[in-house]
This record gives C-alpha cells, structure tokens and sequence, in this order.
C-alpha cells in the first residue's frame, strides 16, 4: 500500500484503491483515497 498525506486527517495514512496517472507534465503520481475518512489523495513519485 502506498502511503500519503491526508489533508482532511493532517497525518499520513495508507492509501486504498490507489492508481497510477501520468501528470501534463510527464511526472508519475499515485491518485487514491484515505482508508480512515474517504477523502481524494494525490502523491508524486520520484523519477
């Protein structure tokens, strides 16, 4: 499982039904949502 932050809980959590995009720009992210409160979760990876 991926972990990011959650705005609405303001700590990391694990993400659940994660996803990776391509951003315009060309950059690998990870889109999914917080296991605790549900709420949309984005984290950029690295190159």
């Amino acid at each position: 499982m991926t972990e990011g932050y959650c705005v609405k809980c303001k700590s990391k959590k694990t993400m659940k039904d994660t996803k990776e995009v391509t951003m315009k720009n060309g950059r690998k992210a990870m889109k999914g949502k917080c296991g605790d409160c549900n709420t949309s979760m984005f984290r950029i990876l690295g190159k």
